[in-house]
């Protein structure tokens, strides 16, 4: 009895590297009839009918679910399926450039899930953030690798601000191409940005958010290297830090050219708040900030 089982895992297995290792044919879901695929495509298939939106977020169509959702993401959600981090998508609530985000739940509650594309356009501009962070280092140069390293790079720049208690989505787990974190919203849809949220004490929020980039720099050796309005969640009337993918250590060669450039994202918002401040002051609070109190999660 045990023999057959072992059987049986082994085969159910060998189906799974195959179907990764089947990567020919973008844009054709053809593969789903196959009777390799067929019953595994039968386990996730129910679960994903939020991809196509509802309501305010019905933009994803047929079309989008063929660019995003092929072989190889489809064995990531699966996979993650199996380990409890998703159990269903229920809508569509961020596009991007690199990514489309779904709300979705799991075993333990509402999830974000990030599902970056694979197409070769994407992440041709983004290899600045990947070459000088020694965690990367010997990176291939096929454009899947780039992808994944990409995925992983945003998990673990999670885990460093969310080790320092800083405000970002908790991760939760990566796959490939599919990151999977908190769920930052309600029931109907995601948390405002920054810039389309009503802030009654901008000054707060301004000190909220260097107080993030200092502990960022100073404890967790990072930059998030894109922030912005654009990049800040207004959740429960404090700022959420997302998008943390072009995150670099301080020893990148261009750490502190990022540094610059988002503290002058983060002062022009401050200014047009009718905060008075200049970048020289906010990279000055961010150098000489205090930080004895802080402490490690």
């Amino acid at each position: 009895m045990s023999a057959g089982r072992n059987k049986d895992r082994d085969y159910h297995e060998k189906e799974k590297k195959e179907f990764v290792r089947d990567l020919e044919g973008h844009g054709t879901f053809s593969w789903m009839k196959d009777k390799r695929y067929k019953s595994m495509f039968k386990d996730i298939e129910d679960r994903l009918q939020g991809v196509l939106g509802k309501g305010k977020f019905e933009w994803v169509d047929r079309r989008v679910f063929d660019q995003v959702f092929d072989r190889l993401t489809l064995m990531s959600i699966y996979k993650l399926m199996t380990k409890g981090h998703i159990d269903t998508l229920d809508f569509p609530i961020a596009r991007g450039k690199e990514a489309h985000v779904f709300r979705g739940q799991s075993l333990n509650g509402p999830v974000a899930v990030k599902i970056f594309h694979t197409s070769n356009a994407v992440f041709k501009n983004l290899s600045q953030y990947i070459e000088g962070d020694p965690r990367f280092g010997g990176l291939k140069r096929k454009h899947r690798d780039l992808v994944d390293v990409w995925v992983r790079k945003e998990y673990r720049n999670l885990l460093r601000l969310h080790k320092w208690n800083l405000s970002v989505p908790s991760p939760i787990d990566v796959q490939k191409n599919v990151l999977v974190m908190d769920y930052i919203g309600d029931e109907h849809a995601p948390s405002p940005r920054l810039r389309d949220a009503q802030i009654s004490q901008p000054r707060a929020v301004y000190d909220a958010i260097v107080h993030f980039m200092a502990v960022a720099w100073h404890k967790a050796d990072l930059v998030h290297g894109d922030l912005s309005p654009y990049n800040i969640l207004w959740h429960n009337e404090k700022p959420i830090i997302i998008d943390v993918g072009q995150g670099v250590l301080q020893n990148h060669p261009k750490s502190q050219d990022f540094l610059i450039r988002d503290a002058t994202q983060v002062t022009k918002w401050a200014q047009k708040m009718g905060i008075d401040v200049e970048i020289a002051d906010t990279m000055y609070d961010i150098l000489e900030a205090d930080l004895s109190q802080v402490e490690e999660r």
